[in-house]
């Protein structure tokens, strides 16, 4: 699977509209390549550098989307509407839908990342990344990750 935005290349600067110093939306996300084996999708978008990335301690979680139809073929800028079906999990800050970037000191990696899965994951309501990647666990047939960077202008 491949996974892009029209928004940032791999490894490249997330622009400030994408992040909490702008309208803080999501980036518009496309792939290609799903499996036909694929029953569902899930999408992830971490920090991994969080707090500090000379001296990170947990991956912040941004977002988390479960139950996507592998036939669908991207999410638009804003992440809304969700395609049918799908279903936003906690973040972070305890709270559904994206939360962008915003890092508390230097440059941050953010990874967002697609599973495909032999299964959906129905059982579960709003769940955190650890019980969607419990759910996950043995079932993920194809996997695809951007990384996009972002350091705070301000402050």
């Amino acid at each position: 699977m491949e996974l892009t935005s029209s928004a940032f290349d791999a490894h490249g600067d997330i622009p400030r509209r994408y992040t909490c110093e702008g309208l803080d939306v999501a980036p518009p996300l496309h792939w290609s390549g799903v499996p036909p084996g694929a029953e569902s999708l899930t999408l992830i978008v971490d920090d991994p550098d969080a707090p500090d990335p000379e001296a990170p301690i947990k991956p912040w979680v941004h977002w988390v989307v479960i139950d996507m139809d592998p036939r669908v073929s991207g999410l638009p800028q804003g992440g809304r509407p969700l395609p049918a079906g799908a279903r936003s999990g906690l973040n972070d800050w305890h709270r559904t839908g994206y939360g962008g970037p915003c890092p508390p000191v230097g440059r941050h990696r953010y990874r967002f990342t697609l599973y495909a899965l032999d299964k959906w994951l129905t059982a579960l309501y709003q769940p955190t990344r650890a019980a969607v990647e419990r759910a996950m666990a043995g079932h993920i047939v194809a996997r695809a990750e951007l990384v996009g960077m972002y350091r705070k202008t301000r402050a």
